[in-house]
């Protein structure tokens, strides 16, 4: 009883302290699968395999219960604690090259997650990728307002020196 005790706290403090929790179906994978997967998203993610009741009382102690009628069959999560899209995205290609593995549902942001809107989080660019476009069109922008700051000044530069000119010639 107490280490079932100890597991739905451990589990209930996963749900809380994660950026988002992806439920997934392993059935017929090998421990060297497993392996391979863990070590996949071990940067932003532990890959747990789970009871499903003890998840189901850990994660309607956390306030999710979203995953209540999800925890069936062999289960197994992935408390993110980093980049949600990199998580999403290995276990999206990973599952593509073992079809055994089923991402089911996820929890992100406060809000329940379908098996679809996981996938399209995994499209979604890593966010490196997103803060360079970002910083890339800043730096546009800033050009841009710089050329429009010195375009007058150098037409006033140019229309002074043609002035001078003028008055060279005519002199």
């Amino acid at each position: 009883m107490a280490t079932k005790d100890a597991t739905v706290a451990e589990l209930t403090e996963g749900f809380r302290s994660s950026n988002a929790a992806l439920l997934t179906e392993y059935r017929g994978l090998t421990v060297a699968q497993l392996k391979a997967l863990r070590t996949s998203i071990r940067e932003h993610a532990t890959f747990s395999v789970v009871k499903n009741t003890l998840t189901k009382i850990a994660a309607n102690n956390a306030g999710i219960s979203s995953f209540d009628e999800e925890l069936a069959g062999p289960s197994a999560i992935a408390f993110v604690h980093g980049d949600t899209v990199a998580v999403a995205k290995a276990l999206r290609d990973f599952s593509k090259a073992n079809p055994l593995l089923v991402v089911k549902s996820g929890y992100f942001d406060g809000a329940p997650l379908s098996a679809a809107e996981v996938n399209r989080l995994a499209d979604l660019e890593s966010r490196e990728v997103l803060l360079a476009k970002a910083a890339g069109a800043m730096k546009a922008t800033l050009t841009r307002a710089a050329y429009v700051v010195n375009a007058p000044l150098s037409k006033t530069v140019r229309t002074v020196d043609a002035l001078r000119d003028k008055q060279a010639a005519a002199a």
